[in-house]
C-alpha cells in the first residue's frame, strides 16, 4: 500500500526509486543520474544485484543539483563542494543538539545533588556569624 507516494513503512531515506523513476521524478535524464553517482553528488541505495536504488531525500538533492546548476550557475565540483559543506553543517548541529541535551541533564544532576546536600543539613544547628579582631599590644615603656 502506497502512501504519500512511499510504500507503507518507508520514509524519506528509504531507497525505493529505481533509475528510471528517479530521473522522472527529479526531471533528468537516467545517464545524468549514473554520472552524478560516479562523480558522488548522489549517492543511491543498493540493491544486493548492484542495482541503484533512489530515497525521496536523494531525489530532493538531485532537484538541487539542477537547480543550483541551471538557475545559479554553479559548476559540479562547487555543488559537490556545497554538499559536502551542507552535509557537515548538518552533523554539526546534530552534535550541537547532544551536548545541549548532555549538558542539561548534567545541569539536571548538579541541581539535585546540591539540593540533597542542602537537604541533609542538621536544623538543630544554628549557623553563627565568626567574627576576627586584630588587636595590637603595645606595652608602656618604664621610666
Amino acid at each position: 500500500m502506497m502512501f504519500g507516494g512511499l510504500p507503507h513503512g518507508a520514509d524519506e531515506d528509504t531507497p525505493v526509486f529505481v533509475i528510471s523513476v528517479a530521473a522522472q521524478l527529479s526531471g533528468m535524464h537516467a545517464q545524468t543520474l549514473r554520472s552524478y553517482d560516479r562523480q558522488g553528488l548522489v549517492s543511491p541505495g543498493r540493491t544486493s544485484g548492484g542495482g541503484r536504488r533512489y530515497s525521496m531525500r536523494d531525489i530532493a538533492l538531485l532537484r538541487e543539483v539542477q537547480r543550483l546548476s541551471q538557475e545559479d550557475g554553479v559548476n559540479l565540483a562547487g555543488i559537490k563542494r556545497i554538499i559536502e559543506l551542507e552535509n557537515q553543517v548538518d552533523a554539526l548541529r546534530s552534535r550541537i543538539a547532544e551536548l545541549t541535551e548532555e549538558l542539561t541533564a548534567a545541569y539536571v544532576a548538579a541541581e539535585q545533588t546540591a539540593a540533597a546536600v542542602h537537604a541533609s543539613y542538621r536544623k538543630d544547628l544554628v549557623p553563627m556569624r565568626q567574627q576576627t579582631a586584630l588587636v595590637i599590644w603595645k606595652p608602656k615603656k618604664r621610666i
